[in-house]
């Protein structure tokens, strides 16, 4: 290609490399409200708590103060549960969900662009995964048990399982959603398939994988707590579980709001690693 045939070509397919307009201030302002009123809503839903419990409306056996799951958190911070401290369950199911992550990024992301390049590939893969995919992993379970024994492997397989699909699927969508126009652009300018790929098809599908992946990961971590039924003696779902037999309610609370705080850290964390890969998302 000739140096004007070049810029032509770097400027229709590298979405990321044109200056995207500014975000109106009407978006900014709506934004800001949205923050205002989800944080009211966590202070009311918060004060409901406590005005049901302080009052009596439910039995502390099945809805504890928030002070009572508070103080149950500093007793496990500070002398651990079931003959664990608290760093060790958190750090046995980060590393159950980054493994089983990692498996399914490594390998959902190639197969889903795989499957929106070629109907053939989309013709193998796509009806397993179509099958499995709306399954609760609660009723393959039992099968990973069979396969794959009590250990970390059936715990991390579940977990991938789970976080597979979605990567995959949206791979796939993200591929799909290049513009034909510019792929004849491309085309008529002289880039090959891997420039093509390069400039066009992977940064059509990288807000869909990244998308994907935030989905997946919480996923992962509704997979989590039966993923920890399997013989598990550490974990985040381990705990909730075993506090559920002897009905300690506050360390169910407890363990669920530790879930829901490590989901929101990995979603904020995706969310803002998606605006520095792709800025241009949502301006196009």
């Amino acid at each position: 290609m000739s140096e004007i045939q070049a810029q032509n070509f770097i400027s229709a397919v590298a979405p990321h490399e044109i200056a995207a307009p500014l975000v109106s201030d009407s978006a900014v302002g709506g934004q800001y409200i949205a923050k205002i009123v989800s944080l009211i809503t966590i202070v009311v839903f918060v004060l409901a708590w406590w005005l049901a419990t302080e009052n009596h409306l439910v039995a502390p056996l099945f809805l504890p103060s928030p002070s009572e799951v508070w103080r149950q958190f500093v007793a496990v911070f500070s002398n651990g549960y079931a003959d664990a401290s608290l760093w060790a369950h958190i750090s046995a199911s980060l590393l159950r969900i980054a493994t089983a992550g990692a498996i399914a990024f490594v390998l959902g992301v190639p197969i889903g662009i795989l499957m929106g390049l070629s109907p053939w590939i989309k013709g193998v893969f796509d009806p397993p995964i179509e099958f499995y995919w709306p399954l609760p992993p609660l009723a393959y379970l039992p099968l990973m048990i069979i396969w794959l024994g009590i250990g970390e492997t059936s715990k991390i397989t579940l977990l991938a399982l789970a976080m597979f699909a979605p990567i995959c699927l949206a791979a796939q969508a993200g591929v799909r959603s290049a513009s034909r126009e510019h792929v004849n652009a491309c085309l008529s300018l002289g880039a090959n398939q891997w420039q093509l790929f390069r400039h066009l098809i992977l940064p059509s599908a990288l807000p869909e994988i990244l998308t994907g992946t935030r989905i997946a990961v919480g996923v992962g971590w509704s997979t989590l707590v039966a993923a920890e039924l399997i013989a598990a003696t550490r974990g985040i779902g381990f705990m909730i579980m075993s506090a559920s037999h002897f009905l300690a309610t506050d360390v169910v609370f407890m363990g669920i709001g530790l879930v829901a705080l490590l989901a929101f850290s990995f979603s904020y964390g995706l969310r803002h690693l998606e605006k520095i890969l792709v800025p241009w998302k949502g301006r196009t």
